[in-house]
């Protein structure tokens, strides 16, 4: 009886199974729900937690949130209490396509910024 003695490689499991990952992703008819990763405990179903980002300069606080295909007056934005809160809906699917890919988000979108600093609401402006 021959006994055959090989190199054991540890990563080459990880490899396989990272392999393996990739192939149920990019096989499977389920898409991950990216929707359910952008949401906060509490928030809708199908609301998105709007991304944004803000920096501050000697006079102003900035939000800068990305809303591709949305038209300004269609962005509700309100303070209150010192929060303010931007809104919105980005367009649903097309009537009468079926999707092989479909990977720009639709839905309602929401984000609240609270703020430990004194506001002037009545400065606040979008653009």
């Amino acid at each position: 009886m021959t006994k055959v003695i090989t190199r054991w490689e540890p990563m080459r499991d990880f490899v396989t199974l990272r392999d393996a990952m990739d192939r149920l992703f990019e096989e499977s008819y389920v898409q991950p729900s990216w929707t359910a990763l952008a949401r906060r405990p509490g928030e809708a179903d199908n609301t998105w937690r709007l991304p944004v980002d803000i920096y501050t300069t000697s006079e102003e606080v900035v939000i800068v949130a990305a809303v591709p295909g949305i038209k300004p007056e269609d962005v509700e934005i309100t303070f209150e209490s010192d929060t303010l809160t931007i809104r919105g809906e980005f367009p649903g699917a097309l009537e009468n396509v079926e999707y092989v890919v479909r990977e720009r988000r639709h839905g309602s979108f929401v984000r609240t910024v609270s703020f430990n600093v004194p506001v002037n609401a009545d400065g606040i402006e979008a653009t």
